[in-house]
């Protein structure tokens, strides 16, 4: 019997696992671990990009209340799509270009660099062409 057709679909199924269902899964796990620890005073992302502070977490119906600037609004906890680290917050304002240093950008000359090559071969072209134009008047 010939059980190499059989042989290949499975390992393509086996592929398929490792390769897409397994990460799916892990990610997943990752982002109940992170919804659960969830508490008062953190700040989150939406999957619709809205940052807030969490006011209240209601496990029972699976929701949130988020602070945003004084507007409360609810949400699944299945939209908090990340937690803001209080030191991710600071190494990004650390790295963060100033208007002092855009500024300081600008004031400083730029070097041109000259192409000598290009020169010469302007030069030569024009040459050409005076040599052309005094061989059409004769």
């Amino acid at each position: 019997m010939n059980y190499s057709g059989i042989l290949i679909i499975v390992a393509m199924v086996a592929v398929m696992y490792f390769l897409m269902i397994r990460p799916q899964q892990r990610q997943r796990k990752q982002h109940q671990d992170m919804v659960s620890q969830l508490k008062k005073g953190d700040e989150v992302i939406t999957i619709g990009r809205l940052h807030g502070t969490v006011d209240e977490v209601n496990t029972s119906n699976r929701t949130v209340v988020l602070d945003c600037e004084g507007i409360y609004l609810t949400f699944d906890l299945s939209a908090i799509a990340t937690v803001v680290r209080p030191d991710a917050k600071a190494e990004a304002s650390t790295s963060e270009t100033t208007t002092e240093d855009i500024e300081e950008a600008k004031a400083e000359p730029k070097e041109v660099a000259s192409d000598a090559t290009t020169a010469d071969s302007q030069e030569a072209a024009a040459s050409e062409v005076a040599d052309d134009s005094e061989e059409a008047a004769k």
